[in-house]
């Protein structure tokens, strides 16, 4: 069998002489956006002022390692590592100290040494598209000025595009801080931020202990500890009873389901964004007011009804049996397409309080879609988007309801949404398809129509790289692809997967073999507009943009 080495070490340890990381290139590339990034300052920051005598714990790596040397290549753990030396290297080219610049430097650059042997290198290796890059641009003194203000062209590869991203994303962040305030982020990482390290020499191991780690198995969840706790407090006659309905509960949601639940109620009634681990903050903010004595009263008031106000929402299932049930049901559809799911507790709040009054919780969902659109177009990250719900879940608390002043867009927040709207969203991955389906929606005048095809992607009417010889060639400039490509006017909704081939067609060859072919792509009204389109020019174009952007500025009144 083969050693296996695990323990913990802190920052300072993993960014010294005993790692020479690499990442392998049958890795993925790197991959984390400004969310994850500025998610890991947040939390960073957030441990910063805790007892200085508790250890913040970053994750884990895994590694293929022989014992005694240096050399490791990364199996797991490549986005934090890579991420954690954007920011050094931020830090580093931020500070006027010399000997704190060069401090931190040795830590990204193992300078060597003639006596040991120790070969001068950066202590991390990208994959060979993105090494070269890396280490000029983020690895060695002085390049990071320049790296943020790289533009898209000069970008090869979409890692390049995230490091350059979140380069920038952090000098933003920590050029408003002073140098104390980013002296005590350095003493805090080096020597209270820790990772696990696992490490095996083979690497067919490495990969079964990265499985075992990351396979959903059914260890303790902190909901399996929270239960021991309430069901121990009730009497010997109620223990059986309760028991089978928090298994119930559990059951129709799912065992990760379930789990987020409590994450749930924990913003809910703290109504703070979270900053340790639910299994210490659900006691602290919720369960030990209900303990010892009143763990029945947690059940009937909290716990349960809770429950069964998630299961409406996570399957889109409220039902009132009135004719507003499927107004509803569209709105809880809709947010389900965000790529987070900050929105539950608010939206948990109304139904658990609001179950009743079905025209209170229609409104109440509009407006919180409105919202989270908003943050969701403007790429508000996770700390200012929880923030933003934590701040609702107060006005509610204090009666404001539907008028709570959180809901509500300010001008520069108006402002910013309808730039993006008007800008290349087809380069915004995330909110791209979001954006093409709400709009369809309301060019389809069906505000309940839910496509149930299996593929729905994202398509260019001019191709992003259209033939030397093509039409598009002497349609449009090279200023004109490189203005409409992207923009919203010039993308379609397909229910096939794409065919690089048809792609780069002419317009009337498009139409009739690519978006109008046998798979049928009329049920998505942009696309039918398309196909009623005689023509594909700039001028078509500038109309079309005109009339989508204004069409979604009315729909969520920017």
């Amino acid at each position: 069998m083969k050693q296996l080495e695990a323990g913990e070490f802190p920052l300072g340890k993993i960014f010294s002489s005993d790692f020479d990381f690499t990442i392998p290139d049958y890795q993925r590339p790197y991959a984390w956006g400004t969310e994850e990034a500025l998610q890991l300052l947040d939390d960073l920051e957030d441990a910063i002022d805790r007892d200085h005598d508790e250890p913040y714990f970053l994750g884990s790596m895994v590694l293929v390692q022989e014992k005694g040397r240096p050399y490791a290549e990364v199996i797991d753990g490549q986005q934090r590592l890579t991420t954690l030396t954007i920011l050094l290297a931020v830090l580093r080219d931020l500070t006027d100290d010399p000997a704190l610049r060069n401090d931190i430097a040795r830590r990204l650059i193992e300078p060597g040494d003639l006596v040991t042997g120790i070969e001068a290198k950066p202590r991390l290796t990208l994959r060979k598209r993105d090494s070269g890059f890396f280490e000029k641009q983020v690895q060695q003194p002085g390049h990071i000025a320049a790296l943020c203000d790289l533009p898209d062209q000069a970008l090869e590869t979409d890692s390049q595009h995230a490091i350059r991203d979140n380069a920038q994303a952090f000098c933003n962040r920590l050029n408003k801080w002073s140098n104390e305030e980013r002296s005590k982020l350095l003493r805090m990482t080096a020597t209270r931020t820790y990772m696990v390290v696992v490490s095996t020499p083979d690497l067919a191991s490495a990969h079964r202990i990265f499985s075992v780690m990351n396979a959903r198995g059914m260890d303790l969840s902190p909901a399996d500890i929270f239960k021991a706790r309430v069901i121990g407090e009730m009497s010997d006659k109620d223990k059986s009873d309760y028991a089978d309905r928090w298994e119930d509960a559990e059951q129709d949601l799912g065992r990760d389901g379930f789990a987020d639940l409590f994450s749930h109620i924990r913003m809910i009634f703290a109504k703070v964004r979270v900053q340790r681990e639910l299994l210490m903050e659900f006691p602290l903010q919720v369960l030990n007011a209900y303990l010892p004595k009143r763990a029945k009263e947690f059940m009937d008031e909290v716990l349960l009804p809770y429950a069964r106000s998630y299961e409406q929402l996570v399957n889109q299932a409220y039902g009132s049996g009135t004719d507003i049930d499927e107004k509803i049901n569209t709105w809880l559809r809709r947010l389900g397409e965000l790529d987070n799911n900050d929105w539950h507790p608010p939206a948990l709040w109304a139904l658990r309080n609001h179950g009743n009054d079905p025209a209170f919780v229609e409104v109440f969902l509009g407006k919180l879609e409105r919202l989270a659109a908003n943050m969701l177009v403007r790429r508000v990250y996770a700390t200012p988007r929880a923030n933003r719900y934590a701040e609702l879940l107060k006005e509610l608390d204090q009666g404001d309801g539907l008028d709570a002043p959180a809901f509500e867009l300010g001008d520069a927040e108006k402002t910013e949404a309808r730039a993006v709207l008007n800008g290349e969203i087809y380069t915004i991955k995330r909110i791209r398809k979001y954006l093409l389906l709400r709009l369809d929606e309301t060019l389809a005048g069906e505000p309940g129509v839910a496509y149930q095809h299996k593929i729905i992607t994202v398509e260019h009417v001019l191709p992003q790289s259209p033939p030397s010889h093509s039409v598009w060639m002497s349609d449009f400039t090279e200023d004109q692809r490189a203005f409409w490509t992207h923009r919203l006017a010039n993308l379609v909704l397909l229910n096939r997967r794409k065919n690089s081939a048809a792609q780069n067609y002419d317009f009337d060859k498009k139409k009739s073999s690519y978006f109008g072919g046998n798979q049928g792509v009329a049920t998505f009204a942009l696309t039918t507009q398309v196909l009623a389109a005689q023509t594909w020019t700039p001028d078509v174009l500038d109309q079309r943009q005109r009339k989508l952007v204004e069409a979604l500025i009315t729909e969520w009144s920017l």
